[in-house]
């Protein structure tokens, strides 16, 4: 049996007069392979209120105006080559502005598109998003939430996406391993590999790391996940994992970019008050001249990792053909 996953160590204040993360000589690419990303929150606004979302609820508000937007497009528009360009929220879909303005923006710039998405979307606006993304779609990562929605409907949304999206589009369904429905998420992961579709479980995230599962739910997180040590070898399921004292990119060739315009290097950085980049909305927004060392005690989001940021990390292989997992 596996060991259980060790405690993370609470996250605490950066050590004062250290304001960034000390940069690493080097070249201002990494020298293995790598996918440059930017993670786009489109609108801060989501229309589901689910009971363990990391994002306190004021900050699940917001649309960004037209003009804030045009900004943010025009700063993508400008970054050096084709980037892939992850739009999260939010609920993007709960943006007007989404299909009308923002995708097609998208399709302006050399950029591949990818999106993060509750699927809650009608159907008709599914099929929309298919076909405005055609040739250029990277990645779906359809959030599968048990508070708001019952798998069969879920996959019927997500059947309709997947018969109109590109062929080489990577569909991927995410879902938390909430303690207490891990009964339920297991049977949904049933239905869902049934279906044809990839599982993608997420350990349940608390503001100070990991939530600390009791033995019993270990059991279960293990009937869902498997082997830990191999998830976490493989990056089959998001364990949050410590990256500290690798060299990163993020900040390079990875960065974040809120619906107000600020860019930070990563979700971690942010947190600290660290790694800002800038704003689009000013035109103060400028990639990091290199990588740094992280010193962070948990990496919430796989994407980093995935697209080849990380030191010993490498880019996984389809995302080269196809996009990447999350």
């Amino acid at each position: 049996m596996s060991a259980p996953p060790r405690r993370l160590p609470v996250l605490e204040p950066p050590a004062p007069l250290l304001a960034l993360p000390a940069r690493v000589d080097g070249p201002p690419l990494p020298p293995w392979e790598h996918a440059p990303t930017v993670e786009w929150q489109i609108c801060g606004q989501c229309n589901y209120d689910c009971s363990y979302c990391i994002q306190s609820p004021k900050h699940r508000v917001g649309y960004p105006t037209r003009e804030r937007l045009d900004r943010a497009l025009a700063a993508l528009a400008a970054l050096p080559g084709a980037w892939e360009v992850k739009m999260t929220g939010g609920e993007p879909f709960s943006s007007r502005l989404f299909l009308d303005h923002i995708v097609p923006g998208l399709r302006d710039t050399p950029h591949r598109i990818s999106v993060l998405t509750n699927l809650s979307a009608p159907e008709r606006q599914l099929l929309r998003f298919a076909e405005l993304t055609r040739g250029r779609l990277a990645v779906v990562s359809a959030s599968l939430h048990l508070e708001f929605t019952d798998v069969p409907a879920f996959l019927q949304r997500l059947g309709a996406l997947r018969g109109a999206a590109d062929p080489a589009a990577r569909i991927v369904v995410n879902s938390v391993l909430v303690p207490d429905r891990l009964a339920e998420v297991r049977a949904a992961r049933d239905q869902v590999e049934a279906a044809g579709f990839r599982f993608f479980p997420q350990l349940m995230k608390v503001k100070r790391g990991l939530y600390p599962y009791t033995p019993e739910q270990l059991e279960l997180v293990r009937a869902i996940v498997g082997d830990l040590d191999a998830a976490a070898r493989l990056r089959s399921a998001n364990l949050a994992p410590s990256y500290a004292g690798r060299t990163c990119y993020t900040g390079a060739r990875y960065f974040v970019l809120l619906q107000d315009g600020e860019a930070w290097s990563c979700r971690s950085a942010r947190r600290y008050g660290e790694g800002r980049l800038g704003s689009v909305v000013d035109g103060t927004f400028a990639l990091a001249p290199g990588p740094v060392r992280c010193r962070y005690p948990i990496c919430p989001c796989t994407v980093p990792a995935n697209r080849g940021m990380i030191e010993g990390v490498p880019m996984r292989p389809s995302l080269a053909a196809d996009g990447a997992d999350a």
